[in-house]
């Protein structure tokens, strides 16, 4: 019973971070437009836009910021290869526990000051500091989201972990999809 309920959390985690992985992959080619039309508009029309430099830069944060938790999940994060493969799989399992927990520990602090950074923006209008001006609460709601997202991821990874360690069996069979 407790076991098919780790196993749904880890089903569920890995569900929400793919798609989300997958929806901040689709900014990408928006990213790509605002920037040509950019270079376009100021170079062939010489007539920049107000809007196109602070936008991109938000897009750009939301698409790294967002896959994060979904890079954690496809395992392409970086790890020192020259110590963690020359120890046995225990071995490795507790430098996860410790990096995973490490890392859910930072990635709580972040939360916590982005959602002081939200209340001060939306408290007294926080805006870019360009001639567009645009609000900055968004961004910071974004932050939240997704450290949240890789707190989950984390989290779930350290449950697969602790499993480990406790049982010497696998929780739930790593998918090798390629996606």
């Amino acid at each position: 019973m407790v076991i098919s309920i780790f196993r749904g959390i880890c089903v569920g985690v890995d569900a929400v971070v793919k798609a989300c992985g997958k929806l901040a992959a689709l900014l990408m080619p928006v990213l790509a437009f605002i920037v040509a039309f950019e270079v376009f508009s100021r170079y062939i029309l010489n007539s920049p836009t107000i809007w196109a430099f602070d936008l991109s830069l938000f897009l750009f944060g939301y698409i790294a910021a967002l896959g994060g938790a979904y890079a954690q999940q496809k395992k392409a994060h970086i790890n020192v290869d020259i110590l963690y493969l020359r120890v046995s799989h225990k071995t490795r399992s507790v430098f996860n526990l410790i990096s995973y927990s490490l890392g859910i520990f930072f990635l709580v602090l972040i939360v916590m000051m982005c959602l002081g950074k939200y209340e001060e923006a939306v408290e007294f209008d926080y805006r870019r500091q360009s001639e567009w001006a645009p609000p900055m609460y968004h961004f910071w709601v974004m932050m939240c989201v997704a450290a949240s997202l890789f707190i989950a991821q984390l989290s779930r990874d350290l449950l697969v972990e602790l499993y480990f360690l406790f049982t010497s069996k696998t929780l739930i069979e790593e998918r090798t999809d390629g996606d």
